[in-house]
Formats: structure tokens, C-alpha cells, sequence
């Protein structure tokens, strides 16, 4: 009776779970086992010989100046690009829920920028830049500006504006979420105790959406640091390299330079820093949560 009984629930696991364990292994798992094996090797891509080299690709990442100049540029632009992502998302978030005329449109207006891929994003704000900015520059004050994409500050400037314009719309959905779920009882009850509006936001409404707030902060810190698709098509790591994020770095060191071992190595620490901030990030949030 309890074989038939596991036998039943593993057959109900296989059909519901299975195709999806399946693609995972497939997508994710067997790829990162993959890529950590290829870390001990000295592999250019091409050749069917994978020499082993223990940790020396790890030697070589860890003494790489331009992969570290490369995820510092990248702490910045997502520590920059999370604030300012989770502030604007916020303000829309009030802002649709706030009962204004036409907040449906407004919030899928919001929206649409997230739907749109990063590599179509980056070369239409590249246009922007290089030419709608440059030619309203000029009509003002007679003399064509550079573009700001010709600039190591105005090409990291551009990149943090474009990753609010598109991230901001997503998160302004949970906060939308998390908005209509406090219970509007406990704000009314802050308002007659005579509480302004602003505290009552500050002291009653934003401790109970400490679930939002930390789902939006995850989100939006690994999109950042894990951002390639965009950095290619906006600046291309120009001017003079200036702008190459991390995960650019990566990917031109395993597949432009046919360096994959060192490069998987470079991806691995990647992945080491993202988790452990994502993880610490996480932790902090909930201990709150459960405080509040």
C-alpha cells in the first residue's frame, strides 16, 4: 500500500514537475557544473583538448585590473541604478494607486518599457543621444554638444538613466501590489489619531510593505549586476573601454578573446558577489519583516 502510494506521488511529480526539473537541469544546472569544470582548464573554445590547470585561471582573475576596474564601475552604476529604479517605482506606484484619471493607462504605459528588449532599448536611446539630444543642444545654443555617450561619465550616466526607464515600470507593480494590500483601516486609524499624511505613509504604510521592498531590491540589484544585453547595444563598453561592466568583461574574455577558463572563472566571482549581496540583502529584509 505505501509503495503504490509513492509510486503515486512520484508519478504525479513527474508529470507536473518533471518537464520543468528537466529544463532547469538542462538550462542552469548542467551548464554551471560545466562552466565550473572549465575554470580548472585552459581551453580556447576551439581545440577538443581541455588541458587542466588547477587554479592558475583564478591566478590570472584575480590579478585581471581591468575585470576589477570593470565590477567596480558596476557596483556603482547598480548602486545608483537601484536607488534611483526603487524611488521612481515607488512615486508611480503612489501615483496609480493615488485614484488620478486614467491611473489603468498610466500603468500600463509604465509597464511597456520592461517588455522591450535590452538590445532594441540601448539603440534606440543610443539615437537619442547621439542625435535627438545633439540636435536640441544645438537649436538651443547655436553649437552642436557632444553626445553623452562620448564621455566615461555621460556613457555611465546613460546607462543608469536607460536601466531606470526600463526596470522602474516592473517594480512599479509589486509596489502596486503591496500599496493595495495594506489595509486601509490601519491608515485611517494613523489619519484620526492625527497623523499627516506623510507619516502615516512613513510609519504605517511603508513598514507593511517591507515584503515589496525587499522582492524589488533583489530584483533590480541582480538585473544590475548582471546587465550585458543593454551595455552592448547603448555604449558598446566605449569610450576607450570606459564603460565595460562586468559581465561585458566576462563575455569578451570567454568569447572575444578565447579565453574561456579564465573567463568562467571571472563569471564564477561574478556570481559569488551577486549571490552574497542578494542573500545579505534578503536576510536583512525579512528579519525586518518579521520585526515589523
Amino acid at each position: 500500500m505505501k509503495q503504490n502510494k509513492l509510486s503515486y506521488k512520484i508519478g504525479q511529480f513527474l508529470m507536473f514537475a518533471g518537464p520543468a526539473t528537466i529544463l532547469f537541469a538542462a538550462v542552469v544546472i548542467i551548464p554551471f557544473i560545466y562552466g565550473l569544470y572549465l575554470t580548472f582548464t585552459s581551453w580556447d573554445g576551439v581545440s577538443a583538448t581541455k588541458p587542466f590547470v588547477g587554479l592558475e585561471n583564478y591566478t590570472q582573475a584575480f590579478a585581471d585590473t581591468a575585470y576589477w576596474q570593470s565590477l567596480w564601475r558596476t557596483v556603482i552604476y547598480s548602486v545608483i541604478s537601484v536607488i534611483l529604479v526603487n524611488v521612481v517605482a515607488f512615486a508611480l506606484a503612489y501615483l496609480v494607486t493615488s485614484g488620478v484619471k486614467g491611473q489603468n493607462i498610466f500603468r500600463a504605459g509604465f509597464f511597456i518599457p520592461n517588455l522591450i528588449g535590452g538590445i532594441v532599448l540601448g539603440y534606440v536611446w543610443k539615437f537619442v543621444f547621439n542625435r535627438a539630444f545633439v540636435s536640441v543642444g544645438e537649436a538651443i545654443t547655436g553649437a552642436a554638444p557632444a553626445s553623452p555617450l562620448s564621455t566615461p561619465n555621460g556613457a555611465l550616466f546613460a546607462l543608469i538613466l536607460v536601466s531606470v526607464w526600463q526596470y522602474a515600470g516592473y517594480m512599479m507593480l509589486i509596489y502596486v501590489a503591496g500599496l493595495m494590500s495594506v489595509d486601509k483601516s490601519l491608515k485611517e486609524a494613523a489619519l484620526i489619531d492625527g497623523c499627516s499624511s506623510g507619516k502615516a505613509m512613513l510609519h504605517v504604510t511603508i513598514p507593511l510593505m517591507r515584503a515589496s521592498f525587499v522582492q524589488c531590491l533583489f530584483l533590480s540589484t541582480t538585473r544590475c549586476f548582471m546587465v550585458y544585453d543593454l551595455n552592448l547595444s547603448l555604449t558598446g563598453g566605449e569610450p576607450f573601454n570606459s564603460s565595460v561592466l562586468a559581465a561585458m568583461h566576462v563575455y569578451n574574455k570567454a568569447f572575444v578573446y578565447k579565453n574561456y577558463g579564465v573567463g568562467q572563472a571571472e563569471a564564477l566571482v561574478l556570481f559569488a558577489v551577486c549571490a552574497a549581496i542578494g542573500i545579505i540583502q534578503v536576510y536583512v529584509g525579512k528579519r525586518g519583516e518579521v520585526e515589523a
